[in-house]
């Protein structure tokens, strides 16, 4: 079986809110020496057909991926699928469902920005979305730098757009069922993505935990661009204690925003079965 010394299998692109198209991401995860890649772009699956071929013209291992976005316990919660059958119908119009709020919503971010002295907030962010069924908050996030409201992404979600904050419009995502359903349906392991994200308290965790395994879910990322030394410390126990397999990935959107750069993750505990453990 082949050894892989760099695994990335998390990352967005122009198809959901990162800034590169599948392609030019495909050619940043091997210029920087990733050998196992997947592109998990939000509740979509579009653009995995030109990140395949990209990725086999580079000789660099493909795993087809998703970001499925959940309601749980009144929070989101995101499970990142993994190689699955990107043609199932199941799957493919789970997401179609799930994408189907977003422009409602965003109408409403719009309303809320206009209503805080930021007027055309949603006409600005839609030519930031290359799928305008995918508009984001990251995409009103980047609009508001671009007019100068603020300096920079992580400072508009601060101020408006974080949960809990004045210009946040809270919708109904897949249920944690349908959701890994859809990925275990279509042949894939089902991953709970960068837990440490995630405002829950000890019990609750549980409870998801407990629910997440039950339903067939496998897998919880250790090492991710949004956790800290300690979180991936915590989480590589949590995945020892619950028998998780341990995923990885940078949650790559664009060169000037993310935290962790494609292919610059430290690498696992290695005593930690690995979601790709037995992937050839």
């Amino acid at each position: 079986m082949p050894s892989y010394s760099n695994v990335d299998l998390h990352c967005h692109s122009r198809v959901s809110d990162g800034v590169l198209s599948p392609r030019d991401v495909a050619a940043r995860a091997f210029a920087n020496g990733v050998d196992m890649w997947a592109l998990t772009d939000h509740d979509e699956v579009g653009g995995l057909a030109e990140a395949g071929a990209s990725a086999a013209e580079l000789g660099l291992r493909f795993i087809t991926g998703v970001e499925i976005s959940v309601t749980w316990a009144a929070r989101t919660v995101h499970i990142v699928g993994l190689g699955f059958d990107a043609t199932n119908t199941d799957l493919v119009e789970g997401l179609r469902a799930t994408r189907a709020g977003r422009a409602d919503r965003a109408r409403q971010i719009g309303d809320r920005l206009a209503d805080m002295g930021m007027p055309g907030a949603f006409e600005g962010a839609l030519p930031f979305a290359g799928n305008p069924e995918l508009i984001s908050r990251t995409h009103f996030a980047r609009y508001l730098v671009e007019a100068g409201y603020c300096p920079d992404v992580q400072t508009v979600f601060n101020k408006y757009l974080g949960d809990n904050c004045p210009g946040q419009v809270a919708i109904q995502w897949a249920t944690l069922a349908e959701a890994v359903g859809w990925i275990l349906g279509a042949g894939g392991r089902a991953v709970i993505a960068h837990p440490g994200r995630y405002k829950y308290t000890p019990l609750q965790f549980d409870a998801l935990f407990d629910e997440f395994l039950a339903l067939g879910g496998v897998g919880i990322e250790v090492n991710t661009g949004s956790h800290t030394a300690d979180e991936a410390r915590r989480y590589a126990d949590v995945a020892r204690q619950r028998g998780f397999l341990a995923s990885c990935g940078s949650d790559f959107h664009s060169p000037q925003e993310s935290r962790l750069d494609l292919g610059q993750l430290p690498p696992l505990p290695p005593d930690l079965r690995t979601v790709w453990h037995d992937w050839d």
